[in-house]
């Protein structure tokens, strides 16, 4: 039998996540927003309820498309509060328009957004050692300093904790504990 995270459950979203997505680098600008959004979406929630409603997200975001969600009026705004697919939050929806709308001005600026969030680790992604889940941090130094930098250009919910949670899942980190078979699968 494998041996995973010890966050990563019994339940088969939470497990082919674990095994397949996370900590696996990512340079994709419309992939990069989606986690953005979706990391912004599990504030004060549990990741399984946002794995559980992401398909939901896709439809209901366009396929997180940043230039269609930065266009967003009214209208749209209200059928996305009525949507139950999703998690029906009035600021965290507000959030996701804006931060489609600071995203843009981000890859203009960088030339992608990936190039400036990239930057945070120097282009590089950090392989941790950690031995137990108790070990892996709810933030670090360049978690903190993420938060910061998007909150100055606009960003909503970019806590430190999420900027941590969104490096985790797009590999700019491999917090896979050393003894989880995904450690040194991923490839840096």
């Amino acid at each position: 039998m494998k041996k995973r995270c010890d966050w990563a459950g019994h339940e088969q979203v939470y497990i082919d996540y674990h095994d397949q997505e996370w900590g696996v680098p990512i340079h994709d600008d419309v992939r990069l927003f989606e986690f953005l959004i979706l990391e912004g979406a599990q504030a004060g929630l549990s990741w399984i309820t946002i794995l559980k409603k992401r398909e939901n997200y896709r439809k209901a975001f366009d396929g997180f498309d940043p230039t269609k969600v930065a266009q967003y009026d009214e209208k749209k705004f209200e059928a996305l509060m009525a949507n139950e697919g999703i998690v029906r939050n009035r600021l965290k929806i507000q959030a996701a328009i804006q931060n489609a709308k600071a995203f843009l001005v981000v890859q203009q600026e960088f030339g992608s957004f990936d190039a400036y969030i990239w930057g945070f680790v120097d282009g590089k992604p950090q392989k941790n050692a950690w031995k137990g889940l108790k070990e892996v941090p709810a933030a670090t130094s360049v978690s903190d300093a993420m938060s910061k930098d998007l909150k100055k250009r606009g960003f909503k919910f970019v806590g430190s904790t999420i900027c941590y949670a969104f490096m985790q899942a797009i590999g700019m980190v491999n917090d896979h504990i050393t003894d989880c078979f995904r450690y040194d699968e991923i490839k840096m």
